[in-house]
């Protein structure tokens, strides 16, 4: 397939995934590292799913702590691929600059942005969604990509599917009636027994000019900022404070919906977003030789006698004997031990220890 003329990919590459603590950490957070065993990054593999839709015409925005890393590992990028954030503020900012750039370089630019920490198993759907997202993106709607929900998570938001919609070259999509909350386990199961539910994977694709009107509604002197810097990129550091800390699907997203700005593209992708260790079991594509035990990187440093485990190591012997169904994870300067129903409670620790004053930890 060839590149979609005028298409830009986005890639907010930012966070420091809490709960994948002590592997992932402010400084060297997840899309950084190769967690599922696959030979790449998280962010390099996010690359390479998206470089055959857009070519080169590609923009990271990063911390600028990361700005170095970013680019050892995306060396095919050009200097002014890579935009380094001064300070977090979330997902709106992030991608609010990258739309300004874009339109600066083309106002008739359509984005679309993607986290670079998730895995997604097939790419071939992963394209085809995305080509339907650009169709109905150039009719002057924010589009969302909806995965097809495996199981009733009550990780992820939702997106209730509404009236399907007559574009050309998206076959697929629909209205988006409402953007939903995480919900509880019973809400989750009531989502999927319905068939009108698909997860938020936080994936938007719209014309830059038109995200940034849709963001101007509700929040126009971020807009004026972000233009502000795009044009004039010394005034980053006394602008970017200003901006508030906000997510895009609480500043564009809700409120288009409830305008009836915003379509999804429904998708099965095998996608997942690497939210903790339960999940990255499930992901691990290399695990080792010894029974019992899913290897999250080299095996050689594990001992199992009688035992079940998830174990990343950091260089040293991790021995079990007679333990069932644990997370261990081996650092040089951390060890993290626990249970994978417990997985979403590990960013406690890296709170309680900002709390404590142990950042060099975090």
């Amino acid at each position: 397939m060839s590149a979609i003329p005028g298409f830009w990919a986005v890639i907010p590459a930012g966070g420091s995934g809490t709960r994948l603590w002590p592997i992932s950490r402010r400084q060297s957070p997840k899309f950084l590292h190769d967690l599922t065993g696959s030979g790449q990054s998280l962010l390099r593999a996010t690359w390479d799913r998206l470089e055959p839709l857009v070519g080169d015409q590609m923009l990271v925005v990063t911390g600028v702590a990361h700005e170095d890393a970013v680019r050892a590992q995306l060396p095919m990028l050009g200097h002014d691929a890579v935009v380094g954030e001064p300070s977090p503020r979330d997902s709106m900012p992030a991608i609010g600059l990258a739309a300004a750039m874009l339109e600066r370089r083309d106002p008739e630019a359509v984005l679309g942005s993607f986290a670079a920490d998730h895995v997604i198993r097939d790419t071939a759907a992963f394209e085809g969604a995305v080509r339907e997202a650009v169709a109905v993106a150039r009719q002057g709607d924010l589009v969302t990509i909806g995965i097809e929900p495996t199981h009733p998570s009550t990780g992820f938001g939702y997106i209730r599917l509404g009236e399907p919609l007559t574009v050309e070259g998206a076959p697929s999509a629909h209205r988006v009636d409402e953007f939903v909350e995480k919900p509880d386990a019973d809400t989750a199961r009531r989502y999927l027994d319905t068939g009108e539910y698909r997860w938020n994977a936080g994936m938007f694709v719209v014309g830059a000019t038109t995200l940034l009107e849709l963001l101007a509604e509700n929040h126009a002197d971020m807009v004026d900022h972000l233009r502000t810097i795009a044009a004039d990129p010394r005034r980053m550091r006394d602008l970017w404070p200003a901006l508030q800390k906000i997510a895009i699907d609480h500043a564009v997203a809700e409120p288009a919906a409830a305008a009836g700005r915003v379509a999804v593209v429904p998708a099965a992708l095998g996608w997942d977003d690497v939210g903790d260790f339960a999940a990255l079991t499930q992901l691990v594509t290399s695990s080792s030789d010894v029974p019992g035990i899913t290897a999250i990187g080299p095996a050689d440093d594990i001992l199992s006698i009688d035992s079940t485990a998830t174990v990343a190591t950091g260089g040293r012997l991790v021995a079990l004997i007679g333990v069932d169904d644990l997370v261990v994870v081996d650092t040089q300067d951390a060890l993290l031990i626990t249970r994978p129903e417990r997985a979403q409670d590990v960013k406690k620790i890296v709170e309680e220890l900002t709390a404590r004053g142990r950042t060099d930890l975090t």
